[in-house]
């Protein structure tokens, strides 16, 4: 890619947010004590594709500086499970989110900037979750684009394939959830018997169709495991759910898109909680990290200078 020019071929770019069925209950008048739990999130469905430096994606290429080192970590105690550790060697970090605002709408940048990007060190870290170990940039595409790098960065010569994304475009869709393990304040204990009954009688479960535990801006952290908040190490605030990276996506039920159905299905009498993927599509889905059976999601704190993040791995 030649110096100052961004590469983007909007040819590839997934048009616009995805079709989704609607919920198929009022959330709020079966369960009260759900009452404004309601938030906002942003799938963004993670598709295998091309992108280019100037497209939002996981996975893809990055809009990088061209004056700007590729990042590196020499952590000494990341290594890869079941071979010998590396040590301190630098290993080359890997892109996993590059997110322009023009795209997703829902997120909300720091002054002055409009890309986000995210990667990691692709080996595990004993001190760090045992998982990844990434880093977060927001930047200003009006200075980045004046002189950006060849699209080629160097690829680490040592990796754990589970944290090594495969190239995905994305489509920013926007939906309303309902908490998962933020239910365990007291709450989920209390609705337990009669979430059980409503799964029963409706033949689907609430946290089935209300719930979202796939690659998402905003909304719920995507919990598999009882949930780890953070409080910001500057000013002890809670911190804010930025976004999560995680293993799965829906190849069935109510979140998986309408355009991305199995045509043999009558879609006029088959319920969306039991759709299934068209077997056609279905390899294009997600980007090929287990993460653990979970993933990675990310917190920022907006009132502190400089908007400290932090990461929490579940699994």
């Amino acid at each position: 890619m030649p110096s100052g020019h961004i590469h983007q071929d909007t040819s590839r770019r997934p048009a616009g947010p995805r079709p989704l069925a609607p919920i198929p209950f009022d959330v709020e008048a079966v369960f009260p004590e759900l009452a404004g739990t309601a938030r906002t999130t942003t799938l963004l469905y993670p598709r295998a594709g091309r992108p280019g430096p100037g497209d939002s994606s996981i996975g893809g290429p990055l809009l990088w500086p061209a004056d700007e080192p590729w990042p590196t970590c020499a952590e000494p105690d990341h290594y890869k499970p079941l071979h010998a550790p590396v040590g301190p060697d630098p290993v080359a970090m890997v892109p996993v989110v590059q997110l322009y605002a023009r795209d997703v709408p829902g997120l909300v940048f720091p002054t002055g900037t409009d890309l986000l990007q995210i990667l990691w060190c692709p080996l595990v870290h004993e001190d760090d979750q045992y998982a990844a170990n990434p880093r977060l940039h927001w930047r200003n595409t009006a200075l980045t684009a004046a002189d950006v790098a060849d699209g080629k960065p160097p690829r680490p010569h040592i990796a754990e394939q589970d944290y090594v994304p495969r190239p995905c475009t994305v489509s920013a869709t926007p939906a309303v959830e309902y908490p998962i393990w933020d239910l365990l304040d007291g709450l989920g204990e209390q609705l337990g018997e009669r979430l059980e009954a409503f799964r029963e009688e409706r033949g689907f479960g609430y946290f089935e169709v209300a719930t979202t535990q796939q690659s998402k801006v905003g909304g719920y952290p995507s919990w598999t495991q009882p949930r780890d908040r953070p409080d910001c190490s500057g000013c002890g605030t809670r911190m804010e759910h930025l976004l999560s990276v995680t293993a799965t996506e829906p190849g069935s039920g109510r979140w998986l898109p309408l355009d991305e159905r199995n045509p043999s299905q009558d879609q006029a009498t088959t319920p969306s909680w039991r759709a299934e993927a068209d077997p056609a599509a279905l390899d294009t889905f997600g980007h090929h990290m287990y993460l653990g059976g979970g993933g990675m999601d990310f917190f920022v704190c907006r009132t502190c200078p400089n908007t400290p993040y932090t990461h929490r791995y579940d699994r």
